[in-house]
């Protein structure tokens, strides 16, 4: 059982967020009566998952943004204060993989990409919309980094290493917005049911790691991630900032 009010009178702005963990955190903060705004580089995701919460009476409004685009950013930006009067949760869930394979023969292509969209641009709109955090006495941010990043996976070295910045720069953002009474955190998550690692999940290494490597020998559940994600950027948490919580069913990443 969750607060059916924690986010009551919040504005949240959300990255990616159109399907998948982006659209689950997007539902439970709507749930906990958060002022939604989804975003997603295809429109037309974007007006699928503004309909569905709409039904599930969550107040949102949809943007077209790939977070490369400073336009783009600037737009999503510009909706959320137009709409809702300003933004006080920034959840970014941007990630993309293009190179699959060893990390010596990744292209420079694969390499900019993977860092324009997982790093570049989550830095970029966060710093864009710290202002307006600020002028709203503090906020609370939340990176999507993933469990790659502790343990190595055949196949994953660009984006784990694209990913591992968030990290450096959730503790970064969170000393250095600390006194503006605006936390920084970041998830890890790991094996979840989601479109984003259909293909790599049919893999023998995939099934193997599921039995060996997670105690929970199962993948998660988008709402697991939701949930965690729910408590961090709210004010359950209010003396945690700078943290990376991992959500991988007992998979090792500390000692």
């Amino acid at each position: 059982m969750y607060h059916c009010s924690r986010f009551a009178g919040k504005v949240a702005v959300l990255s990616a967020s159109s399907e998948g963990m982006g659209l689950a955190i997007a539902r439970r903060l709507g749930q906990e009566k958060a002022k939604v705004v989804v975003s997603s580089r295809n429109m037309d995701n974007v007006n699928k998952a503004v309909e569905t919460l709409k039904k599930e009476n969550i107040e949102v409004v949809g943007v077209k943004c790939h977070i490369s685009n400073p336009e783009e950013r600037t737009n999503l930006i510009q909706d959320a204060v137009k709409h809702f009067g300003g933004i006080d949760i920034l959840m970014i869930n941007a990630g993309v993989n293009p190179h699959v394979g060893n990390l010596v023969d990744c292209p420079e292509s694969a390499w900019d990409k993977a860092f324009d969209v997982n790093v570049k641009g989550p830095f970029l709109l966060a710093k864009e919309i710290i202002p307006l955090m600020k002028k709203r006495g503090g906020g609370s941010m939340l990176f999507m980094s993933t469990v790659s990043v502790y343990k190595d996976a055949v196949g994953l070295g660009l984006y784990a290493s694209s990913k591992t910045c968030l990290l450096r720069l959730t503790k970064h953002l969170a000393m250095e917005l600390a006194q503006d009474n605006i936390r920084v955190n970041c998830v890890a998550p790991g094996p979840i049911d989601t479109t984003f690692i259909s293909e790599y999940s049919k893999t023998e290494f995939f099934k193997r790691s599921i039995v060996n490597d997670v105690p929970m020998q199962r993948v998660g559940r988008t709402e697991e991630v939701a949930g965690t994600a729910a408590f961090l950027l709210s004010d359950d948490a209010s003396y945690i900032t700078g943290e990376t919580i991992p959500i991988a069913g007992g998979l090792q990443t500390r000692l």
